[in-house]
């Protein structure tokens, strides 16, 4: 894994955090895009070298919107950059690691993604990025 990609958030409303984010950080989201895949609607932020993702649920039975009934708002993943997002999964595989998709899927910013399980990575929920 090269580095943090992004930090992804689970929010209820995504205007009101992009204006909370906005105040917190000085300066209003870069990108907005909706994920239909996925049911969600994503906002972007960069602070310094880093990414924030804020999530926001297209539907009641997408998975953010099951995240924020079972956890509310808050941290729903840690992504990191890889070179090679087949390899990586490959790799991980191997050292034992649940893999949630065998292959990579279309994701968010022009990346294809893959997530790992959060019961074999101490709760978290870890997704793969590679640029497209």
């Amino acid at each position: 894994m090269d580095k943090i990609e992004h930090i992804g958030i689970a929010v209820k409303d995504i205007e009101a955090s992009n204006k909370l984010f906005a105040s917190l950080f000085g300066e209003p989201h870069y990108k907005m895009e909706e994920v239909a895949s996925e049911g969600v609607k994503t906002s972007f932020f960069k602070t310094g070298p880093n990414k924030i993702e804020l999530l926001e649920a297209t539907h009641p039975d997408s998975p953010i919107a099951k995240f924020i009934e079972k956890k509310g708002e808050g941290i729903h993943h840690i992504a990191f950059a890889v070179s090679d997002i087949k390899a990586e999964i490959k790799r991980l595989k191997a050292e034992g690691f649940t893999v949630l998709n065998e292959e990579p899927k279309h994701g968010a910013d022009n990346k294809l993604v893959a997530f790992m399980h959060p019961k074999t990575t101490n709760g978290v929920l870890i997704e793969l990025c590679e640029d497209r």
